[in-house]
């Protein structure tokens, strides 16, 4: 999916500066700058997928799955300065010196060819999406979502579109009004449309980065699969936190009956961690500790 983008967005920057340097429109230069910002997060959410996998090690005895949260927050801080910071200057800059564009049916071919791979890249995103938010609707899913890589191709898909609709508007109100300011405000629309963008990026991948619990459907599970062990009276507790997307670590808090020894304590401790293991793939790490009810919370 990041690949598909990749590919997508290179392809589309260098037709978008080649647009602009030809007809000199603001829109087409924001929308370059904008392409190029989502191909350099691309490459850098690769790199931050690559790095998550690493083994665990002596500094990292959790792995490195929220590496790949941090480059998502570097992805996010990177589409607010350089995409919406760019995009509103070069507008403000064209409404203060405007100056009309020439030869549109270049710069439409390109929005025209540019929405064409956006969308294809969109749908391809959208239908590995849909593979895991069940029931759920879009935007419950994008909210609840731990994928951070899926979610800002969305998004940035999502923004990307709305510029491409956005420039092709502002290149047209210039030419039939007679007014190049509107190229220049719709620099600065786009650069607004990414901000906004950018701050709901930077708030999940904040969350991410802090730590968010796992489905809570995944947590109930956890609780009924450790609660239908022998010698577990009931289970109080379970925190879970997630890693990276596919890897969460589970703490499961469990009254165990008094009258059973430690030995068969600890075999039932055993036994909860490798039915969790093996019954929830996504759980990396479980443990399990004995709690007392009465000094609960």
């Amino acid at each position: 999916m990041i690949l598909t983008a990749l590919a997508a967005n290179v392809g589309i920057a260098i037709a978008k500066f080649v647009a602009a340097g030809i007809t000199g429109s603001s829109a087409m230069v924001t929308e370059g700058v904008h392409s190029l910002v989502d191909s350099t997060n691309h490459v850098l959410l690769l790199y931050g997928t690559q790095r998550s996998r690493k083994e665990a090690d002596a500094v990292h005895p959790l792995g490195y799955g929220r590496e790949l949260y941090f480059w998502s927050f570097v992805v996010a801080m990177l589409v607010f300065t350089l995409g919406a910071g760019i995009s509103v200057y070069e507008g403000v800059l064209h409404m203060l010196h405007p100056e009309p564009a020439s030869d549109l049916a270049i710069a439409f071919a390109v929005l025209g060819v540019a929405g064409a791979l956006e969308g294809w890249s969109t749908w391809e995103a959208l239908k590995q999406f849909n593979l895991t938010r069940g029931d759920k609707s879009l935007f419950r899913a994008l909210k609840d979502t731990k994928d951070a890589p899926t979610l800002i191709v969305l998004l940035e898909n999502a923004g990307a579109l709305a510029g491409l609709a956005i420039a092709a508007a502002g290149l047209a109100l210039g030419h039939f009004t007679g007014n190049p300011v509107w190229d220049g405000a719709a620099s600065m629309l786009i650069g607004l449309v990414l901000g906004a963008i950018a701050l709901m990026l930077l708030t999940e991948a904040k969350g991410l980065l802090i730590g968010e619990s796992a489905d809570p459907a995944l947590i109930e599970a956890i609780r009924l699969c450790a609660a239908g062990h022998a010698g577990v009276v009931s289970v109080l507790q379970v925190l879970t936190v997630h890693q990276a997307p596919d890897m969460v670590v589970a703490i499961i808090g469990a009254d165990f009956v008094d009258t059973i020894t430690a030995r068969d304590v600890e075999q039932t401790v055993r036994d909860i961690e490798a039915a969790v293991a093996e019954q929830f793939p996504v759980i990396a790490r479980v443990y399990v500790r004995p709690m007392d009810p009465a000094l609960q919370g």
